[in-house]
C-alpha cells in the first residue's frame, strides 16, 4: 500500500511538473514598422554573444501590434515606439504596471523624434512645420491612427502649432487639418511610407523618426536625400518591455531579460546610435557627436500633460485625432 501511495505522489508530482521546465532557446520580439534592419543587427550581435539563442521578429505599426498581441501573438518581448501602446498591453494583463522601472531611462533604451526627408537640393525650401502646410507642399507620413511613427508626427505638429499660436486651439486645430490635407496618402506603417516616398516618388517630404531619415539616405542614396532636423520637435521615446503573460507561460523570462538589457550595454549602444537612433551612454553619445545636430526637443509631459492625458484627449475613439483626421 505505501509503494502505491509513493509511485501515486511521484506521478502527481510529474503531471504538475511545468511543461516549460527548460528555458527556450527562441524568443518573439515585436517591434514597430521601420525597425528591421536595426533589430537584425542586435539580433545578430546578441546571438553572437549566446551561442544556441535566435530571436524572432515581428514588424508592423506598434499600434497594430499591440493589439495582435492583446488577441493571441505570443511576443516574449516588445519594442515599440510609443508608450501608450504597452501601456495597452497593461490593462491587457500582459504588461505589469511597473514596466517602466524594470529598465533604465523609464525602459527606453534610446529615442529619436519626428524630422524629415526630402529630395535631393531640397527644392521646395523646406526647414520647419509651417512649410508642409503650404499648398505647394505635398507631405508623406502614415495613418496615425494605426502607426505610433504618425502619432508623434501629429503631436510634434500640434506642439509646433500651439507654441506658434500662443495656445489658440481654433488655429491649432485649422493648422493640423490643413497638414493632414496635405497628404496625399496614407500608408497604415512608417515603412509602406518610406516606399511611397521613395519608390513611388509621391510627396516633396517624408516627416519620420530622425533614424529613419538617416537609415533610408544611406541605403537609397545620400546624393538622392536632404535631412532636414526641424528647429524643435517632439522627444520620441522608444519603450521596451517583458511581455509577462507570455514569457511566464513559456518560461523565458531570463532570456527575454536578458535581450532587452543588451540595449543597454555599450554594444547594445553603438548598434543604436550606428543605425541613427540618439542614445544615453555618455561614450557612445561622445563618439557619435558629431552626426547629430542640436535640436530643441519638447516632451509630451510638458506639451500635453503626460501620456495619459494625451490617450484621452487626442488617442481616444471620438477625441482630437478623430475630429481632426475625419473619414481620410
Amino acid at each position: 500500500m505505501k509503494a502505491l501511495l509513493f509511485a501515486t505522489a511521484i506521478l502527481g508530482a510529474t503531471l504538475v511538473t511545468p511543461l516549460h521546465a527548460q528555458e527556450p532557446d527562441k524568443i518573439l520580439n515585436a517591434s514597430y514598422d521601420i525597425s528591421r534592419e536595426l533589430f537584425a543587427k542586435i539580433n545578430e550581435a546578441y546571438t553572437a554573444l549566446h551561442p544556441g539563442k535566435s530571436i524572432d521578429q515581428s514588424h508592423g505599426g506598434s499600434s497594430r501590434q499591440a493589439r495582435a498581441i492583446l488577441e493571441g501573438l505570443e511576443a516574449d518581448v516588445v519594442t515599440f515606439n510609443q508608450v501608450t501602446d504597452i501601456d495597452a498591453l497593461v490593462k491587457g494583463g500582459f504588461v505589469s504596471a511597473d514596466w517602466q522601472e524594470q529598465f533604465p531611462n523609464r525602459a527606453s533604451p534610446y529615442y529619436s523624434f519626428p524630422a524629415f526627408l526630402v529630395r535631393e537640393g531640397n527644392p521646395k525650401g523646406i526647414s520647419n512645420w509651417d512649410d508642409l502646410v503650404r499648398d505647394d507642399v505635398k507631405v508623406i507620413f502614415p495613418n496615425p491612427k494605426t502607426s505610433g511613427n504618425a502619432r508623434y508626427t501629429y503631436l510634434a505638429a500640434t506642439a509646433f502649432a500651439k507654441e506658434a499660436f500662443g495656445g489658440d486651439q481654433e488655429k491649432v486645430a485649422a493648422f493640423v487639418t490643413k497638414l493632414f490635407d496635405n497628404v496625399p496618402v496614407f500608408d497604415t506603417g512608417g515603412r509602406a511610407a518610406t516606399t511611397t516616398f521613395v519608390e513611388r516618388e509621391i510627396g516633396d517630404v517624408l516627416v519620420t523618426f530622425e533614424a529613419e531619415t538617416r537609415g533610408i539616405a544611406k541605403e537609397f542614396g545620400e546624393d538622392k536625400f536632404d535631412i532636414v532636423v526641424p528647429q524643435v520637435s517632439v522627444l520620441a521615446e522608444f519603450p521596451v518591455a517583458i511581455v509577462d503573460k507570455v514569457v511566464d507561460a513559456r518560461g523565458s523570462r531570463e532570456f527575454a531579460k536578458s535581450y532587452l538589457e543588451f540595449l543597454y550595454s555599450p554594444e547594445g549602444q553603438r548598434i543604436l546610435a550606428e543605425h541613427g537612433n540618439r542614445v544615453h551612454d555618455e561614450t557612445v553619445k561622445a563618439e557619435f557627436k558629431d552626426q547629430f545636430p542640436e535640436v530643441r526637443l519638447v516632451t509630451v509631459e510638458d506639451v500635453f500633460g503626460g501620456w495619459e492625458k494625451i490617450q484621452e484627449e487626442h488617442f481616444a475613439s471620438g477625441a482630437l485625432l478623430d475630429q481632426l483626421y475625419g473619414n481620410r
